[in-house]
């Protein structure tokens, strides 16, 4: 029981991070695994990967059921996000695991609290006037970066992918979180199986019960975002970040 209630509150943080901002789901199941339930840093970084790729399919496909999704941009960046995130992990599982973790928490809290500050107005029609060739370059260069971040940690890059898409690219928010979580179902995905083939296989309990609760989280929060307004899905988002970000440093200080 104790499991499932650690696992499920993962889960609702997790899921609710994905929906609302495609967060990367590692930012809070992975703390979370290894505070209470005492499961090794990689492998609850794996664990937490396997939790994002159905969390961010689903967000991603009701994103794109309503309009904000830009798949050929994303597509350009998921290419070169998905040869780092290999990298990434594979450089994750030479260093301590003291190293993994922190940048991601205090990036999940500031970024909530810049949604709060300084909303994202940015309209379509001006997202739409960018250069597509000078985007395209963009995307490249940002995505080895968020990639390479993505593997390492497990974590921060979603939040990395997501300031890149509104304040680099000039994306207004719904479509930069579509953008956001269809690339992130990929880099999940490989993340997940980079781990999985370095560290072995996770604990099944724990790797289902966290896969199921932030899919179910996820598709509540992304079914809201995509009805609200802009003003609205700022403060959420920002609401939410700033929470979770406040909650997994209020973890790691436990640990």
């Amino acid at each position: 029981m104790f499991t499932f209630v650690i696992c499920f509150l993962a889960g609702l943080g997790a899921g609710l991070g994905t929906g609302f901002a495609g967060m990367s789901a590692a930012a809070v199941i992975s703390p979370m695994l290894i505070t209470f339930l005492h499961i090794e840093p990689y492998e609850a970084v794996g664990i937490a990967l396997a939790s994002d790729v159905l969390a961010s399919a689903v967000s991603a496909w009701t994103y794109g059921k309503n309009g904000n999704l830009d798949v050929k941009n994303g597509f350009v960046m998921m290419i070169s996000v998905l040869c780092f995130t290999l990298a990434g992990s594979w450089v994750s599982s030479l260093v301590p695991a003291s190293a993994m973790g922190g940048f991601s928490t205090w990036m999940t809290l500031l970024l909530g609290i810049k949604f709060i500050v300084r909303p994202v107005m940015t309209t379509r029609e001006a997202m739409a006037a960018a250069d597509p060739k000078r985007r395209a370059v963009q995307s490249v260069l940002c995505g080895m970066l968020v990639g390479f971040i993505c593997g390492f940690v497990g974590a921060g890059g979603g939040m990395m992918m997501l300031l890149i898409l509104t304040s680099v690219l000039g994306y207004e928010l719904k479509t930069a979180v579509g953008t956001s979580v269809f690339i992130m179902t990929f880099t999940a995905f490989t993340g997940a199986a980079g781990h999985f083939a370095i560290g072995g296989m996770p604990d099944w309990t724990a790797l289902g019960l966290c896969v199921l609760s932030t899919l179910l989280w996820a598709r509540i929060a992304a079914r809201f975002a995509n009805k609200a307004s802009p003003a609205v899905l700022n403060r959420a988002t920002g609401a939410v970040l700033a929470a979770l970000g406040g909650a997994i440093l209020a973890v790691n200080y436990l640990s």
